[in-house]
């Protein structure tokens, strides 16, 4: 475990905050959500025992991935991966940072339309559950698929991702406090499931990610990180 979050520590090459803060949502008591990318030295995969792909902590509520577990996640729509690579609010990034976030656009295809929707779909599962259960849905949990929706419908319109919900935020945090019917919330998931559904048969995103131009990033940063740590030749 030590090891692992020695990569953590010592070869972070991006960190940011997540969650409610991230989507513009935060109220006095939010947690603050933090993730990262690692990039774990070459020669550490020729061992038998490879890298960690992802490590959690230190800190609390704090997460990380290794560079090419997140590549695969982020090339498969994850959303919160995705997420992750737009956020507004960055904590650290170095030069390799900066280079996975140049590649935002290079993950973004029409799979987000599956993915973003099934995760949605197995909330309002989750939520059906707590109703039939308790009565009640988890009101919070309610908030964010409403979010994630609205997130997605706007992500297939224009074929960027924005967090913040910006004018949605009172209208959200409504729900988050009960305030509003549940019959009413269910409403606004089906018509923003339909909205979302209209604009992925016209939305500008491609069909599927670049994946051949993550490939050659995620080669040439294994590759960087081999020579440097080749051993010097000796001198005579």
């Amino acid at each position: 475990m030590t090891e692992a979050l020695d990569l953590v520590r010592d070869h972070t090459i991006y960190s940011c905050v997540m969650g409610s803060r991230a989507f513009g949502l935060a109220t006095d008591g939010s947690d603050t959500d933090r993730r990262g990318v690692f990039l774990a030295p070459t020669p550490t995969f020729w061992r038998f025992e490879k890298p960690p792909t992802h490590v959690d902590g230190p800190a609390d509520e704090q997460f990380s991935w290794e560079l090419e577990r997140f590549c695969e996640l982020a090339l498969k729509a994850n959303p919160n991966i995705l997420e992750c690579l737009h956020t507004p609010l960055v904590e650290h990034v170095t030069d390799t940072g900066r280079e996975l976030l140049a590649l935002r656009e290079a993950f973004l295809s029409r799979q987000v339309h599956a993915t973003f929707t099934g995760y949605a779909m197995s909330q309002r599962k989750k939520l059906d559950a707590d109703v039939h259960r308790y009565g009640v849905p988890r009101w919070k949990h309610a908030m964010h698929l409403l979010r994630l929706l609205a997130s997605c419908r706007d992500l297939l319109r224009t074929g960027r991702l924005t967090l913040d919900v910006g004018e949605d935020r009172e209208a959200l945090l409504a729900v988050k406090r009960g305030e509003v019917p549940w019959d009413e919330v269910l409403d606004r998931m089906a018509r923003l499931g339909g909205e979302a559904e209209e604009a992925a048969a016209r939305t500008p995103l491609p069909a599927e990610p670049d994946r051949a131009r993550v490939a050659d990033f995620l080669f040439g940063v294994r590759r960087a990180s081999a020579l440097r740590s080749e051993p010097q030749p000796c001198g005579r």
